[in-house]
């Protein structure tokens, strides 16, 4: 049966569960190269618009490309809820040195929190997606703007292209202008920004931004140790519980 779901920004619409069609595009190779899976997902599970929120597509379909980062991670949250239940059980390793007990934990992903996207963020990302700021340090005047669908596959070349240079390749995908640099010294002016500057101008990106919280707080069950952990995010996701059937082995 189809959802009728609210995202963060209020974009609302009805959302259908996976078909076996949609676990073959997680299987795809090449949208995975390319990062179109949840492109292609959302795509197939969002069967009608009640509400475009801050969005204007015109009698269109939806844009994914063009939709806030928050909403889409939030409308996935909802697909795979619709799916296979909103339990979603996963390992995890405990970051305590003299421990490491392997164990699972189980979340409800309805229970997370959600960060609504304010009015100002709504009128500033309708009139054209740029936002401004200061850093405290270096007092240059920043411009910058929310991330949407396009930006998640730069995100994942960046990644795998930038390693050596990843906090500084991250943050430029989303600066669009700092006072008084060039364009092409922009990204050398990030990398010797000084940490405080950096660490401002990520708390500016959450401020403004609107989302799922996947930070949650667990606790080993073998040392006790209280840690705070992200939500892993794979193709295990959309999988479920493996349960052993009755000769003692798992399904295959």
């Amino acid at each position: 049966m189809p959802e009728t779901i609210e995202c963060p920004s209020g974009l609302a619409g009805e959302i259908r569960g996976l078909k076996v069609k949609e676990f073959n595009i997680l299987a795809d190779r090449r949208l995975a190269k390319g990062g179109g899976q949840i492109d292609a997902i959302l795509s197939s599970c969002w069967t009608q618009t009640v509400d475009p929120g801050p969005y204007d597509f015109g009698d269109k379909t939806i844009d994914w490309d063009k939709v806030l980062q928050g909403d889409r991670f939030y409308a996935l949250l909802k697909v795979r809820a619709v799916s296979l239940g909103s339990t979603y059980p996963f390992g995890v390793v405990c970051q305590n040195e003299g421990c490491r007990h392997r164990f699972e934990w189980e979340v409800a992903l309805d229970d997370l929190p959600i960060r609504k996207l304010s009015e100002e963020s709504r009128e500033l990302f309708q009139g054209g997606n740029r936002f401004e700021t200061r850093f405290p340090c270096c007092g240059h005047r920043v411009w910058f703007r929310l991330a949407i669908g396009t930006d998640e596959r730069k995100f994942a070349k960046v990644r795998q292209q930038s390693r050596d240079r990843l906090w500084s390749a991250m943050l430029a995908l989303r600066v669009l202008e700092i006072e008084g640099v060039k364009d092409n010294d922009r990204r050398r002016f990030l990398e010797d920004l000084e940490i405080a500057d950096a660490e401002f101008l990520r708390s500016e990106f959450d401020r403004i931004d609107c989302g799922v919280d996947t930070t949650i707080e667990i606790e080993c069950p073998e040392c006790l140790t209280v840690q705070d952990v992200d939500l892993p995010f794979d193709q295990r996701f959309f999988l479920g519980s493996q349960r052993k059937d009755r000769s003692g082995s798992f399904p295959r």
